[in-house]
């Protein structure tokens, strides 16, 4: 058993998310459950770019309210205590509400080569305004 009280917050690569985000792991992939976790906390607006995750990911939103979207248009709105699952292969981005910030959970199976995550471009103001729309408020 190893116990380990707590991890340094760090805030997310501009890179791969757009606005302030912050990071705290909770588990690395390494074999051979190769599993993958982190809170993850989003301020109002921020988001992560479109990615991808060979085996998947699962987000459980612990505060806040967030979204998730992807390329065909479908977006969910979920709010502390609900989860939201992304098939293998779908790209997707995930982040807070305009007004509101969120925090999750993401959790994921890595693969041979690390977390298996694809990062691809930002998600545009225009992408995101149009989800906001989509759902209620």
């Amino acid at each position: 058993m190893e116990h380990i009280t707590s991890t340094p917050t760090a805030k997310a690569p501009a890179e791969r998310f757009t606005g302030d985000v912050y990071l705290n792991a909770i588990e690395t992939p390494s074999e051979p459950a190769r599993l993958a976790a982190a809170l993850v906390r989003f301020t109002p607006g921020a988001r992560t770019n479109w990615h991808a995750h060979a085996n998947g990911q699962t987000l459980y939103v612990t505060d806040g309210i967030g979204l998730v979207g992807t390329r065909d248009g479908n977006v969910v709105r979920a709010g502390a205590g609900q989860t939201v699952k992304c098939p293998a292969g779908e790209e997707h981005w995930h982040g807070a509400t305009d007004t509101t910030l969120m925090a999750h959970i993401a959790m994921l199976v890595g693969d041979e080569s690390g977390d298996g995550t694809t990062w691809l471009e930002p998600v545009t103001d225009e992408q995101y305004a149009k989800a906001l729309a989509t759902v209620a408020r």
